[in-house]
């Protein structure tokens, strides 16, 4: 496997809190790779170090031909070489609210990478039509649902040509009605060959379109494999009780209130008088 994004002993700590504790991982160039797991479980923090968002405590992060230890601080100069490698779709947009979507694509590579403006447009233009949004290039997000600020913020993302994308929970905001069309525009840039790292809890894209699936817990990666081995085949205790936790919300408690009410309507039927 030639892997493309590369993490050793990545340790990252807020206000003496853990949240990263030791993460190893290897993303194939070309590949899709999910990290489940709880809320709190390391996992956003995991993408902002990939993309050179956190400085991580200790460890080393690589990807495309920039790698960098964190034996001692990276200068600014060799995170801003990181930063490009990446391009971050948040979770709740981050799309500047006073620009059209077209020119809160252009305003990165114009104003912080001076690509003349024309060129910069085109190139937006075709991003937006590409994630299905030609008609709202002078929309601003205020004008456009959850659903299609978040495919302009994936149009973002691409206009910086990165190495990898890196998705935080991009649908956890999203109205249920608009969940699939992100999932459609992130399948085909899987289709395409893009590496992709999908912070996410949409189980049914892991299972369908990701490579390798991570199971993050208390700040380690818990379990990890390809998604039939992790998602229906769990090794782990933990990962276990996270998925079916997942899957079945209620723990069972909506069948058993179905069950008691059905059988409530049974015996009033058959007891008229009761």
């Amino acid at each position: 496997m030639t892997a493309l994004v590369k993490a050793r002993s990545l340790t990252k700590s807020f206000a003496g809190q853990a949240v990263l504790r030791g993460i190893d991982l290897d993303v194939a160039k070309g590949s899709v790779t999910c990290l489940i797991g709880p809320s709190g479980s390391g996992k956003t923090t995991l993408l902002r170090c990939v993309a050179g968002l956190e400085v991580p405590d200790a460890g080393a992060i690589a990807v495309g031909d920039v790698a960098i230890s964190y034996g001692c601080p990276p200068g600014a100069a060799t995170l801003a070489r990181l930063r490009r490698e990446s391009g971050f779709v948040f979770q709740a947009h981050e799309l500047f609210g006073h620009l059209t979507a077209l020119d809160n694509l252009t305003v990165g590579p114009v104003y912080g990478h001076r690509e003349r403006p024309a060129a910069a447009r085109a190139r937006a233009r075709d991003l937006l039509e590409r994630v299905g949004l030609a008609d709202k290039a002078g929309a601003y997000p205020g004008e456009l649902s959850g659903g299609q600020q978040q495919r302009v913020g994936i149009a973002r993302a691409l206009m910086s040509r990165p190495t990898v994308l890196l998705f935080d929970e991009p649908t956890s905001a999203l109205d249920p009605e608009t969940v699939g069309d992100v999932l459609d525009v992130m399948r085909d840039l899987a289709d395409e060959g893009w590496t992709m790292i999908v912070a996410t809890h949409e189980m049914g894209f892991a299972r369908g379109v990701a490579d390798r699936v991570a199971f993050l817990d208390g700040g380690l990666i818990a379990e990890q494999g390809p998604p039939e081995r992790v998602l229906a085949h769990p090794a782990e205790d933990r990962t276990r009780q996270f998925l079916a936790r997942v899957l079945d919300p209620l723990g069972g408690r909506a069948r058993t209130a179905r069950d008691a009410r059905s059988a409530q309507a049974a015996f009033r039927a058959s007891h008229p008088f009761a």
